[in-house]
């Protein structure tokens, strides 16, 4: 008979322990929360990165391809204004078709998409929402590449937007469940690292074509559209990825999570040659398939929906107040188109960098000390960035608030995913979320008006402001979550 090598000896006594625990959904997550940071995880976590990729890419173009929209007499550059209409009629006309109109399109979408499909992850599955909702914004931006109207750009937004929103809503949660506990803020910090790679990409591409129109077609429409080939790699990716065996063992399909979860443990025996610890069984409530979504607002859930609620509503008119209008910003300041493009494009740089730097920190302190600290640093270099004109100290003010914020960004995303159980997770997160859509829909013509009226220092002064109100939230309301079992904060 064939002698036992010492990995095989482990395997079969590691398989012998899971044995002897209940098959439930609480041994699933113990299964996985004492799984060691490894390749076989952190490739799943790359794979799903990838679609972040293509998302963020579509979210923040937006910024970058509005001058060309102007310059090709698409959208207007000039906020409506009631008293210079000839009629109530006249006033929206012009309103919609500002550079404003193309922003709160996007929002609004995005709005509907996380606020009102949020459920369709909870109800579907991860993956299979993850993947559709990539071909449908890619498709939509395809179809909006070739349109000539301020309307007709602006719905085709609006539709992408949808997509975009649900897919954010999925990748956060997908990500949550399905590393272990130890490793949640690093996941999160890699995807967001991996996903902003695309924020530099865009702006150069921006850079490059939007002051131009390569084969006599549009720069922008360019940009745009190299953004929807995401959709050409989805179906690689998908056949790569697992389902989220914590969404599985929730929905009662326990043998299937099983299975995943038993095959992620072979394959990390064999990466690392070590044996896995015995799982911690964790105590959970049984299996409700029943979403039960009003139970966000019953403790423990009810203080951490209200202070995600404002804190989403006030931290996106900060965020995408720079991200989204930092090329008008600089216009505004007597900078042209090519220039202004030019110095974002160095500012995106920093974009992935925040999240890898944040890699450092991730899972060592409190998710909710990092957004507090980020937060503060985004007023005091918003500030600084409103009273710069000379190259060296927009760039340096430009490159910290990105850096700042995009470590926010990370931070929130791993942070708000793990206040919800996973029976509603999707949902929750999507509800609560889906308000920094909604603000940001009136933030962007509210910005409008202060650009054209008070300059760029007005619209920092307003978004330090609504940064502030966020700090207050999550300090005084935000639970402690690092290193804290999913199971356990559902508690």
């Amino acid at each position: 008979m064939k002698a036992l090598s010492a990995l095989d000896v482990g395997a079969v006594a590691d398989a012998a322990a899971v044995s002897r625990v209940q098959l439930d959904a609480g041994s699933i997550s113990a299964r996985l929360d004492r799984i060691p940071a490894s390749r076989p995880v952190w490739r799943v976590v790359v794979l799903i990165s990838l679609g972040l990729f293509f998302e963020l890419y579509d979210l923040f173009l937006t910024g970058y391809v509005t001058p060309g929209l102007v310059k090709a007499g698409i959208l207007s550059g000039k906020a409506a204004s009631l008293s210079e209409a000839t009629s109530l009629w006249n006033f929206f006309e012009l309103l919609f078709s500002g550079r404003a109109s193309f922003i709160a399109a996007l929002f609004s979408g995005l709005f509907i998409g996380t606020a009102c499909c949020g459920f369709l992850a909870d109800r579907f599955g991860r993956k299979a929402v993850f993947t559709y909702s990539l071909l449908w914004y890619s498709a939509a931006n395809a179809v909006m590449a070739f349109q000539s109207t301020a309307f007709d750009v602006n719905l085709w937004r609006f539709i992408a937007g949808i997509g975009i929103g649900v897919e954010i809503v999925t990748i956060g949660s997908y990500i949550t469940e399905l590393v272990p506990k130890h490793m949640r803020g690093r996941a999160s910090a890699l995807s967001q690292a991996i996903g902003f790679l695309s924020v530099p990409t865009v702006a150069f591409l921006s850079y490059l074509l939007v002051p131009t129109a390569p084969l006599g077609f549009d720069g922008w429409r360019w940009v745009v559209l190299i953004g929807a080939a995401g959709a050409l790699v989805i179906w690689w990716v998908r056949r790569q990825l697992p389902e989220s065996p914590r969404w599985l063992a929730m929905q009662g399909r326990v043998a299937e999570a099983d299975v995943i979860v038993t095959r992620l443990e072979k394959k990390v025996r064999e990466e690392t040659g070590k044996d896995l610890p015995p799982p911690e069984p964790q105590q959970i409530g049984p299996i409700v398939k029943d979403e039960r979504f009003g139970d966000i607002w019953k403790p423990p859930y009810r203080q951490r929906t209200i202070m995600m609620l404002l804190f989403h509503i006030f931290q996106t008119v900060a965020y995408y107040g720079f991200a989204n209008w930092v090329p008008s910003l600089l216009i505004k300041q007597g900078i042209t188109v090519t220039t202004s493009l030019g110095y974002t494009s160095i500012i995106a740089i920093a974009a992935p960098v925040g999240p890898l730097l944040g890699m450092i920190i991730a899972d060592r302190y409190e998710r909710k000390n990092v957004i507090l600290a980020m937060a503060g640093i985004i007023v005091v270099a918003g500030l600084a960035f409103s009273q710069q004109t000379a190259m060296a100290g927009i760039l340096a003010a430009g490159l910290t608030i990105t850096l700042a914020a995009n470590t926010l960004s990370y931070t929130y995303h791993a942070y708000q995913a793990e206040l919800y159980p996973t029976r509603i997770r999707a949902r929750a997160v999507g509800f609560v979320y889906s308000w920094s859509r909604f603000s940001a829909i009136f933030t962007a013509f509210i910005l409008e008006y202060l650009l054209n009226h008070t300059g760029v220092t007005g619209v920092f002064l307003f978004t330090s402001t609504c940064m502030v109100i966020t700090m207050l939230a999550v300090g005084l309301l935000g639970p402690r979550t690092t290193d804290v079992a999913l199971e356990k904060l559902s508690q």
